[in-house]
């Protein structure tokens, strides 16, 4: 298991546009991925009801949580994604 905080660097949060594609990067690893929102609560981060229903926005801190064979690249990739504000997508 891996783990890692990140910030919501998005001006517009996490919104319907940038969670499909977050979710699309997601399902494209085996590994179980995971966060914690900054309330507290669990989400699964390969469903787009789950991190829409996070209601993310910018300068919220969440902690990504891979489990599984291919765990640390997704981590990487997700933070990645995450930290370029959706730029490393394009």
């Amino acid at each position: 298991m891996v783990s890692q905080k990140v910030k919501i660097k998005n001006p517009s949060g996490l919104h319907l546009q940038p969670a499909g594609r977050l979710c699309d990067v997601a399902n494209g690893f085996s590994s179980r991925i995971t966060f914690v929102g900054p309330k507290g609560n669990t989400y699964n981060a390969k469903s787009l009801l789950s991190l829409l229903g996070a209601a993310l926005k910018w300068g919220d801190e969440l902690e990504f949580i891979c489990e599984g064979p291919d765990e640390e690249v997704a981590l990487s990739k997700l933070v990645e994604v995450i930290e370029s504000g959706f730029e490393a997508l394009e």
